[in-house]
């Protein structure tokens, strides 16, 4: 198993390395709209659609993406309001109440689906616009938080997060995860990075303090995310979103967190 992860990330590496670094903003967009369509079948499979039915929900959020470039909107905020909606009031109502995917509930998922996904697509060209650095920095905040919390829950986890959705997460690790993520961008703050960043935009626009509180609630709506897909995928009676990426699940496992962040990051901005 571990000789699959190591091979699978080497690969994506190879594909997403040279896009982000060296791409067009046009060959990142397209790359971004693979890997929306990829979650947009997964996230089907995940709500009860089989087979066909899964695939023209992923071309359906691949055709949302295609119509949004087509139509010049794609440096709008026509998604990201209505994501940003989605997870600020069904995300955390979702993790409270755990309602089972059928019946009205299956409904509002079904149809939220697609925006999500776009808007994540959406949240990434907008950032990849304001520069490479810029991008980087919104995926590290995702990146370092799920990195701090899995070493300080390791070392210090008593207290369960949300033991009925995903029992290995403890409070200390997301305590954890967030002073990383604040530890990091004082770091950079401080370094006076020239290249914009999320931090030295929050930082200039809002103060550090506000920047920081900002810093937080994008940290939590991280935790919101992972938690909302393993609930989706525990609903579902399954371990992974899919087995598209070898040893490492599907499309959705690798940007769960992201996708909350990722819209909310970009409206902050």
């Amino acid at each position: 198993m571990l000789k699959t992860r190591v091979i699978t990330a080497v690969v994506l590496l190879a594909i997403l390395l040279p896009v982000i670094f060296v791409g067009t903003p046009a060959q990142f967009a397209l790359l971004a709209a693979i890997i929306v369509a990829a979650a947009g079948w997964e996230w089907g499979r995940l709500v009860g659609l089989n087979g066909a039915g899964a695939i023209f929900y992923g071309a359906l959020a691949l055709l949302g993406v295609g119509l949004t470039w087509a139509g010049g909107w794609t440096l709008s905020l026509i998604w990201l309001k209505p994501a940003a909606v989605f997870w600020i009031l069904a995300g955390p109502y979702t993790l409270a109440r755990k309602p089972a995917t059928r019946g009205a509930w299956r409904g509002l998922l079904l149809v939220a689906g697609p925006v999500l996904l776009i808007a994540a697509w959406q949240a990434l060209c907008l950032a990849r616009e304001r520069g490479v650095a810029f991008l980087l920095s919104v995926l590290v905040i995702v990146w370092l938080a799920d990195t701090g919390a899995y070493f300080a829950g390791r070392a210090f986890g008593k207290r369960k997060l949300a033991p009925s959705i995903s029992p290995g997460k403890s409070w200390e690790g997301a305590i954890g995860g967030w002073l990383l993520v604040l530890v990091v961008a004082a770091v950079v703050f401080v370094s006076g990075l020239q290249a914009p960043t999320i931090v030295s935009h929050l930082a200039s626009a809002q103060g550090l303090f506000v920047g920081a509180v900002t810093l937080t609630v994008l940290v939590a709506f991280s935790v919101v995310g992972d938690l909302f897909e393993s609930q989706l995928k525990r609903q579902a009676g399954v371990k992974d979103s899919s087995a598209l990426l070898p040893g490492h699940g599907g499309v959705l496992d690798r940007i769960d967190a992201l996708l909350p962040v990722l819209p909310l990051a970009l409206l902050f901005v």
